[in-house]
């Protein structure tokens, strides 16, 4: 009754402790958790806003470099191309160049693709863009509006750019050249580099088709890269104006908090994305803080619990090492054991082990009246092998033979050991002479199967000769010596006879011990 008021006594000051502990751990876990939200609440508007900031910007820059290019196509639709006009608007676009930092340059293409102006002032000469995408657009579509291409390196210094162009036409409708605006992407990329994204964050300008045309951080190789598999552009952009989601990145394994949107007047979409590691960094920092003191506290509250139950826990510790121990030492027996009736080479039982499994089969196999039957192989031609191949080689046809034996042991109580040098024994208690002859067959038979190469057997491979010995009905008078005996001399008679067969010995159950006159 002590023993269970005390053991009853330290669970409730356990439970106590455990209730304690748990109550601050979960308003620890729920306050951190409502700041972590409100954290990443915070980066969603901040990405918001940087979107915003962002489409309205590229809105700008090129409704800028698209007013210049529907002024120079009425004024190409309604003036004469003389020398001098041409001149004149080519002075106007090198003006234009200037004045708006975005531009790479200002361009008129021919119906035939040769350039007709720019306002790099460059001698167009035979100079030609009919390999343009934006030209091929341009001759095969009627449409006026304008077209944003992607993203290319200029012929004149190398420089990454993207066009937008519109379509020139005729006085009679049909198609009469392109007037085309090339805008830096790094015209974008210093702009981009204006916001405070951190090292992961990253903000993108893309059309509305999927191609990647500006990027920070910068890669070049991801310039004109099709986003039509990535998840801001298949599962938000593609299908809402606006919005935000948290994705992980398909470029560089990134999680992000991102904002997109699309442009009003132009079809390109922009995103904005805050890496949501930098985000819960400060976050990451007081929940630490947090840890810290509620690790300080639980401590101190687990101590007084620790000093009740340690007692009990030294005595389980003890109890464990005591049984622990115990079992060793049954498992060193066991080891022990084994050693002791097992053949070292073969793993089959040694001779000690078959001395008193027949001993004990014998005493059985009496008082129950049933048979005992006794099967003893020896190698053929064995010496011949070892003399041929090595002793090496010897053992490991032993072995190999031994596993063949083994299959033998079809019942609890047989017994395969190792007689003595190259002879193996099958001890089959409760088995008739029909059935230990069967047994027998099916064991030369699946040696004969092995296939062990043996130049000094006449056969080319290894076999075994056997003799089967059963004492029919087993008496108290019977002994050991006996059955060996006959199983020997059949054994003999076995290898007499031509070897690589099994012979019976003849009566089994008349050799008794001799009675005391």
């Amino acid at each position: 009754m002590p023993h269970r008021k005390q053991t009853y006594v330290i669970f409730l000051a356990k439970t106590l402790v455990v209730l304690a502990c748990a109550l601050l751990v979960v308003l620890a876990v729920v306050t951190d958790w409502r700041a972590r939200q409100h954290q990443l609440q915070e980066a969603g508007t901040t990405s918001h806003n940087i979107a915003l900031a962002l489409a309205r910007h590229a809105d700008d820059t090129f409704r800028q470099a698209d007013t210049i290019l529907i002024f120079l196509a009425e004024r190409l639709l309604h003036d004469e191309r003389k020398p001098a006009s041409l001149r004149k608007l080519e002075t106007f676009l090198a003006q234009q160049t200037v004045e708006l930092p975005q531009l790479h340059g200002l361009f008129v293409i021919d119906k035939d693709g040769k350039w007709l102006l720019n306002s790099r002032q460059y001698q167009a000469g035979n100079v030609s863009s009919r390999d343009r995408e934006y030209y091929l657009y341009h001759r095969q579509h009627e449409d006026l509006s304008p077209h944003i291409s992607m993203p290319v390196q200029s012929r004149a210094n190398g420089e990454w750019i993207v066009t937008i162009s519109r379509r020139l036409n005729s006085a009679e409708g049909s198609f009469d050249g392109v007037v085309m605006a090339a805008i830096r992407i790094a015209y974008f990329s210093k702009f981009y580099e204006s916001f405070d994204i951190g090292d992961g964050g990253a903000v993108i300008l893309a059309s509305n088709q999927g191609t990647l045309l500006v990027r920070r951080p910068l890669m070049n190789d991801s310039i004109g890269k099709s986003l039509a598999e990535a998840a801001i552009f298949r599962d938000h952009a593609a299908i809402n104006t606006s919005g935000t989601a948290r994705i992980r990145s398909s470029q560089d394994g990134v999680t992000r908090i991102n904002s997109y949107r699309h442009l009003e007047r132009y079809p390109l979409f922009v995103a904005a994305a805050l890496s949501e590691q930098e985000v819960l960094a400060s976050w990451r920092s007081d929940v630490l803080l947090h840890v810290s003191g509620l690790i300080v506290l639980l401590s101190l509250l687990g101590w007084l619990g620790a000093r009740l139950i340690r007692q009990i826990e030294l005595r389980v510790e003890a109890e464990n090492k005591a049984n622990h121990a115990r079992e060793h030492v049954e498992f060193l027996n066991r080891t022990l054991q084994n050693l002791a009736t097992q053949d070292g080479l073969t793993g089959l039982g040694n001779r000690r082990c078959f001395d008193e499994e027949m001993a004990r089969a014998l005493r059985r196999c009496a008082r129950e009246g049933k048979p005992l039957a006794l099967i003893m192989m020896d190698v053929d031609f064995f010496k011949r092998y070892n003399d041929t191949y090595g002793h090496l080689a010897g053992d490991e046809c032993l072995r190999k033979l031994s596993q063949a034996i083994r299959q033998g042991q079809k019942r609890e109580g047989d017994l395969a050991a190792r007689y003595g040098g190259e002879e193996l024994v099958l001890l089959l208690p409760d088995c008739d002479g029909d059935d230990a002859l069967a047994i027998a067959e099916e064991t030369l038979e699946r040696i004969r199967a092995l296939q062990l190469p043996h130049q000094g057997n006449p056969t080319g491979i290894v076999t075994v000769s056997a003799g089967v010995a059963v004492l029919d009905a087993v008496s108290e008078g019977d002994v050991a010596e006996s059955l060996i005996g006959r199983a020997d001399k059949a054994l003999y008679l076995a290898k007499s006879t031509g070897r690589d067969r099994v012979c019976a010995s003849e009566a089994s159950t008349d050799a008794r011990r001799p009675m005391p006159a």
